[in-house]
Parts: structure tokens; sequence; C-alpha cells
């Protein structure tokens, strides 16, 4: 990670924000460099709102679940950071039941839910076998949605 870009973009974003809380995580959407820098983007520009992420894994590493207002500053494929986000819902539903509103929250592709499906099926797939876990539609996902705040 980029920690002078993101100390540099928290510090810019307090200063215009004094009030908001002092914690934050880096992170980078995805698994990997192109998915980064596209999802990354996506944020940038408005588009993308909303994130889904295996609910296991929060279990497995002994993670808290992201909370309303939560700040997140957001890293490119490079590990700079780009923009910083506020958490504003989460909430934990079987695979099977994530909205078409959600999907288009998302942003990516042609913002369908049957696009968010088979992207979000192949990436649960890989990571559940990464830590042996098997993928169902009845696997919890922790649906988060966020705005860009700087």
């Amino acid at each position: 990670m980029d920690q002078q870009s993101v100390t540099l973009l928290w510090r810019q974003f307090k200063e215009k924000n004094p009030t908001a809380k002092d914690t934050y995580q880096a992170w980078a959407f995805g698994d990997g460099k192109s998915m980064a820098d596209e999802l990354s983007d996506l944020v940038v520009k408005g588009v993308k709102t909303a994130t889904a992420s295996n609910y296991a894994l929060y279990e497995r590493e002994n993670e808290p679940l992201p909370q309303v207002g939560d700040y997140s500053v957001i890293l490119d494929g490079s590990e700079k950071a780009v923009a910083i986000i506020e958490t504003t819902s989460v909430e934990v539903i079987p695979f099977k039941d994530v909205s078409a509103t959600h999907a288009f929250l998302e942003g990516e592709g042609d913002r369908s839910l049957n696009y968010w499906r088979e992207v979000h099926e192949a990436f649960f797939k890989k990571e559940c076998e990464e830590v042996g876990h098997v993928f169902s539609e009845d696997m919890l996902v922790v649906c988060a949605r966020f705005t860009r705040v700087f």
C-alpha cells in the first residue's frame, strides 16, 4: 500500500471535515490490479455505491463487519489512494437474495442482476476454494452501500 498517498488523502479529507471520526481502513476492491483499477474508477466516477463480500471470510479472520459510518480509503490497482467512502448501510443476506437494486448500485458490467450473479458467483467460488469452503446460493453475503465523500 502507498501509505504516503493514503495519509495525504486522509489529511485533506479531515481538513475539510474536521468533525469526521479519526478512524478508517484502506483497501482495494477485487482481487487484482486490473479489477482494483476498474472498480476504484467506478467509485471515483460515482457509479459504484455498493459492494458485496463473503460473510464467511469475516468469521474466519475474526474481523468485524463493516458498520454504518465507517470510513474507507479506496486504493487503485497500484495501491494508491483515490477516494474516501463512508458506509451508509450493511445487511447480511443469502447470495440468492441479493436484489437487482443492489446489483445496479455495484455499478459493474451492464448493472443487471444476471451480470452480478455471474461475476460474483465466479469470484466467490474462487475465494471459497482458497479457504476450503464450498460456494452455495445460500452462502451469506455482506451487502454494503456507501457514499463517496472525498
